[in-house]
């Protein structure tokens, strides 16, 4: 049986201190995204995305950073799926009031770089930890 294909948007944020945003959702750090909606393109989706999980407003939408795949079980459809994700490089203006989304799951949020940044990638995921590679920043 062939999976069901999920189309996805996220972001890699940057602020102007040079920290990436990260979320801490099911116990892992990632990345913020989200499914396509019909009717918008996939970049005004990783920017709504990035904007509803963590209350970021007045984004700078970048490059297209890459994609990535992952296979997991959705409960909401009750099958095995794969979702592709279309990563954009984003930056945010100005120190900004951070806002978790608590209904996906959304613990914490937090600019890291350097250091930081390495701690928390020992908790993440391998597609997440690969795109911020292909990104240059680590």
């Amino acid at each position: 049986m062939e999976k069901t294909k999920i189309i996805a948007g996220g972001g890699l944020v940057l602020n102007e201190a040079g920290e990436l945003l990260l979320i801490f959702r099911r116990g892992k750090w990632d990345l913020p995204k989200g499914k396509l909606d019909e009717g918008e393109t996939i970049a005004q989706c990783a920017v709504r995305e990035v904007m509803e999980e963590t209350g970021i407003t007045g984004l700078t939408l970048g490059a297209l950073i890459g994609i990535s795949y992952h296979e997991y079980f959705d409960t909401f459809i009750n099958q095995e799926v794969i979702k592709e994700t279309h990563w954009f490089a984003m930056q945010a203006r100005g120190v900004q009031q951070l806002a978790p989304q608590t209904e996906e799951d959304i613990l914490e949020i937090r600019w890291v770089k350097g250091g930081a940044l390495a701690g928390c990638l020992e908790n993440s995921y391998d597609t997440v930890i690969d795109i911020i590679k292909k990104a240059g920043l680590i």
